[in-house]
């Protein structure tokens, strides 16, 4: 039973009304909240959702019905209009309908998203402006979506419908919900036939299932539930076909064995390829590149750079493409460059938050345009990106512009002040800053409002470290063992912090168990192999460096100090093959070319 002290009790930070309730299901929501006193004076014009929610104030909406419903006014005299529908048609006796007029601006899809999608708000409530101008998305990203973008955790919808081809053909909500009944426009598999002929696609010969049967379904083979909180199911609004193969090669989920609970994925593939279903691209799917460069297997970068490149695919998971490579620390696509001006503010973003392992200056001279981006996130990327920008090395007028988007950007989430996520994000940002009061004041908070908040906890205690109270740090990390025992970064950081104290034996130990936990990624089990090295023990080190890089091969450090090591120890054999392949990794690095030239290799 949960009490008070989890942070999921209705009293806690994720189960307030002020905090993740009244934004949706309340008109005109202004939170008010006051961080010195941690207290809300949210204000509201309705506590439930009304038309103003959506289209605005409704003043002029009044004028026009007053003066006798002039059918001419734009939206029913609504700020905001949302009719987008178009209207559709089977051209040329195609089996699929096509939007006579293209879809020209996403304003309904991003007015459903402020609700409907995994995001954080900045600022306010807003109407009518596009959701990366009011709101953080979250990018169909580990943890929260599987690698091949399916959803995982409660994402809700936008995130995966501008996945789709339906979005891409200029689908919108309305055309598939209605607006203010909540219903669908047609019942069972109508709403589909409303532009999939009837006749070609809700027929065995297509689905391969009996008639009316669950099989028959199109929303259960292309929208597969996912049931949340126990009582909640959600669709998968990314429509994609189903993909067994998938599930063989990475885990993910695929719709047949979500019915087929009692088969495997093997039996779903044979079954489809007896379907007549072939299919090409398991190997080089998207999806695999993603979620090989996560693990850390770098060879995956051309790949996931041409993911990024890719003009036919989808905004969204091409920035979900470039952000992976800033994280992984990868090489970037040639594009990257071109697309911090791309007209499409998710590919901007993208771009922006693929440069956060570039060099301080390199990033100042792409980013300085971005400063004033007309939207919110962006901008904020840009920030969280430039903050640590030594103010005063750069001329006075570019300092002026860099303080004012920092400015924003303590302010938003000061207006968000309230939850540990915001004052987490705050105190990195302060911290990138130099201001190291300020974060550390931000994270205490984060920890105040959700002492299970492990990020926070380790990023106070390296903040602990770098201000030389080694003590406190330990404590941090301590604490966060006893919430998560198996934690490998808690670990990890505790064999950096005892090995910094002279602990030798009890720092390998910490490591051995943080390298023994990691799952994703490859920096604490690297860590621990140069650890074993350091302590006398060349030969495991070798072993692990060796294990290291048959699970995540072509990656630089690990394979430089394979060549170090083994040269060392006089096998001159195996250093030349470890350098031949550290060469391969990085054909025009000299450095490389030359130490395999040093160890006789070619």
């Amino acid at each position: 039973m949960t009490d008070h002290t989890d942070p999921l009790h209705w009293t806690g930070p994720y189960m307030n009304w002020n905090t993740r309730c009244a934004e949706c299901h309340s008109t005109n929501v202004e939170k008010r909240y006051d961080a010195a006193t941690r207290s809300f004076d949210t204000r509201f014009s309705e506590v439930d959702v009304s038309c103003e929610a959506c289209h605005g104030p409704g003043a002029a909406h009044l004028k026009w019905l007053e003066a006798g419903s002039d059918d001419t006014v734009p939206g029913a005299g609504f700020p905001v209009a949302l009719d987008q529908r178009g209207d559709w048609a089977f051209v040329d006796g195609a089996a699929i309908a096509q939007r006579l007029e293209p879809l020209n601006s996403n304003t309904q899809i991003d007015s459903c998203g402020r609700c409907h999608s995994r995001r954080g708000t900045l600022g306010e409530y807003h109407y009518g402006m596009p959701l990366l101008d009011t709101h953080r998305l979250a990018l169909p990203e580990s943890p929260l979506y599987h690698h091949d973008g399916q959803i995982r955790d409660e994402v809700f919808v936008y995130g995966s419908y501008v996945q789709s081809k339906m979005h891409q053909a200029g689908v919108v909500c309305s055309n598939c919900h209605e607006s203010h009944s909540l219903q669908l426009r047609a019942p069972a598999n109508g709403v589909c036939a409303q532009c999939h002929q009837a006749a070609v696609y809700d027929q065995p010969e297509h689905h391969h299932h009996p008639a009316g049967s669950t099989g028959a379904a199109c929303a259960n083979c292309h929208m597969p539930e996912t049931t949340y909180m126990v009582v909640d199911p959600r669709r998968d609004h990314s429509m994609r076909i189903p993909r067994p193969d998938l599930s063989v090669v990475m885990g993910v989920p695929n719709a047949c064995n979500q019915c087929h609970q009692d088969q495997s994925a093997e039996w779903a593939l044979a079954a489809v390829r007896d379907w007549g279903m072939r299919l090409t691209d398991t190997g080089s799917h998207p999806g695999r590149a993603l979620q090989h460069l996560e693990q850390g297997k770098l060879q995956a970068t051309p790949s996931v750079q041409a993911l990024a490149a890719d003009s036919t695919a989808t905004p969204i998971m091409r920035a979900t493409a470039l952000s992976a490579l800033g994280q992984a620390g990868a090489g970037l696509p040639p594009e990257t460059q071109a697309l911090l001006r791309s007209p499409e503010p998710l590919l901007r973003m993208g771009a922006v938050r693929s440069l956060s392992n570039t060099s301080l200056q390199q990033r100042y001279g792409l980013l300085q345009p971005l400063i004033a981006d007309p939207v919110t996130s962006v901008r904020l990327a840009v920030a969280e990106n430039l903050a640590p920008v030594p103010l005063a090395q750069i001329p006075e007028e570019q300092a002026e512009a860099l303080r004012a988007v920092f400015a924003e950007y303590v302010a938003i989430a000061q207006e968000h002040a309230d939850m540990p996520g915001t004052q987490l994000q705050l105190g990195m940002f302060l911290l990138n800053r130099g201001d190291l009061p300020a974060a550390e004041k931000a994270y205490r908070e984060a920890l105040y409002l959700n002492p299970q908040l492990l990020p926070a906890r380790l990023n106070l205690a390296d903040l602990l470290r770098v201000m030389q109270r080694e003590d406190e740090a330990r404590s941090e990390l301590q604490t966060a063992l006893e919430i998560a025992p198996n934690n490998s970064a808690a670990l990890h950081s505790l064999g950096l912090l005892e090995t910094r104290a002279g602990n030798r034996a009890v720092a390998l130990d910490y490591l051995r168990r943080a390298a023994e936990q990691e799952t994703e990624g490859t920096r604490h089990r690297y860590v621990y192999a140069i650890a074993l090295h350091d302590s006398g023990e060349q030969n495991q080190a070798v072993s692990v460096l060796e294990a290291l890089q048959r699970r995540a091969p072509g990656n630089a450090d690990v394979l430089l100090a394979l060549v170090n090591y083994t040269a060392n120890s006089g096998d001159r054999e195996r250093a030349r093959h470890w350098a031949k392949l550290l060469v391969a990794s990085d054909p025009g690095n000299r450095n490389y070319q030359a130490l395999q030239q040093q160890l006789g290799g070619p």
